[in-house]
């Protein structure tokens, strides 16, 4: 089987011509994966809407985009009809954010999909009712070497799968991002969302979730930073999330990666942008077989940050112009990620089974 064939067929979909971008928010995730990435893939960034113009046009001067704007309802008046607005600011102002857009049009929201699974209905409603083609920025599915991932167990090589686990022991800076500090919901909502969006994407909704999120003491202020979701497909399949932001020692030992196993091959995916977060390292894919040759690396080129990015966006312009068929994080996909997401934290709330009495 030629790997490295198929490893270099996967790639996200993406528009024959790019439409115009009109990016609301100018924070950190903007500056880092947003506008890097629409550079890196030649879509055109119209506009930057924040609701600080001097940050906004400051952010706009390095990136080279033509227009800045303190408002959305400003932005709209000055967009091309065919623009596409990409939403990146916390997400309890994701509803009037939205009312705000033109009924019809193509959005693309960073996740989450609001605080809570309340919220996140509300915005689905809201799309509904305005009819927007929305997606959530759930990008992960769309790193280069999570697509490799995919391509090289759709060809077959891994037989049947039936584990998938996602370890994530790493020092995450939580101080980068100031309106997480009194977030009552911290890690699986901001975070490990992401990876049980993926899990989601390989093995579609679990019957049900077990789980426990905690605070560390090393950040005593901030909501809980590591838990264990495990997903339940049934007695033949493990699926589980295990994360830790707060291992703060020498970074020899830690740990970001996503697991997978077939009864006939294996592979391990390195996410490198958690380790030494934002600077990151390089993303790698390593794969297995039965045929007792060992691990090898698959040759991927790129990192989760910022080329996923280019996947999120690229996906929905393809879709909204004909060129895809599917929209495959779409809000009505995404709302299943923040139910799995409600039922872990619940889960946690609830408690575990206690231990039964010996007489």
């Amino acid at each position: 089987m030629d790997f490295e064939k198929i490893v270099s067929g996967a790639a996200a979909p993406r528009p024959r011509a790019a439409r115009p971008i009109i990016m609301i928010g100018a924070g950190g995730i903007v500056h880092d994966a947003h506008l890097p990435a629409y550079a890196k893939a030649e879509f055109p960034v119209a506009a930057l809407v924040d609701v600080s113009l001097k940050k906004a046009e400051a952010l706009a001067k390095e990136f080279n985009i033509p227009r800045a704007f303190s408002s959305v309802a400003e932005a709209i008046r000055f967009s091309p009809p065919d623009s596409v607005f990409d939403i990146a600011i916390p997400a309890k102002v994701l509803p009037s954010i939205l009312a705000q857009l033109p009924d019809g049009a193509a959005v693309l929201m960073q996740k989450p999909m609001g605080d809570t699974l309340g919220e996140a209905v509300e915005i689905l409603r809201i799309c509904r009712r305005k009819g927007l083609t929305a997606a959530v920025n759930f990008q992960l599915r769309w790193a280069p070497n999570m697509l490799a991932a995919r391509a090289i167990t759709t060809s077959g090589a891994l037989g049947e799968l039936h584990d998938m686990e996602v370890k994530i022991s790493v020092h995450m800076p939580w101080e980068l991002w100031s309106f997480l500090s009194s977030a009552p919901r911290l890690e699986i909502l901001y975070h490990s969302i992401h990876y049980v969006d993926l899990v989601r994407s390989w093995l579609g909704n679990p019957r049900s979730v077990y789980a426990k999120t905690v605070k560390s003491p090393r950040t005593p202020t901030l909501a809980a930073t590591k838990s264990v979701i495990v997903l339940d497909y049934g007695d033949d399949k493990r699926a589980f999330v295990a994360t830790n932001h707060s291992h703060d020692f020498d970074p020899q030992m830690q740990r970001s990666f996503v697991q997978w196993e077939g009864m006939t091959g294996a592979m391990r995916a390195q996410m490198g942008v958690n380790l030494n977060y934002p600077a990151g390292l390089p993303d790698n894919l390593e794969y297995v077989l039965r045929d007792g040759t060992g691990w090898k690396q698959a040759e991927v080129g790129g990192n989760w940050f910022p080329d996923a990015f280019m996947g999120s966006m690229g996906s929905l312009q393809a879709y909204v112009q004909g060129e895809a068929n599917t929209l495959p994080t779409s809000v009505e996909d995404a709302i299943d990620t923040m139910r799995t997401v409600e039922a872990a934290y619940l889960s946690s709330e609830r408690g575990g089974t206690e231990l039964p009495p010996v007489e």
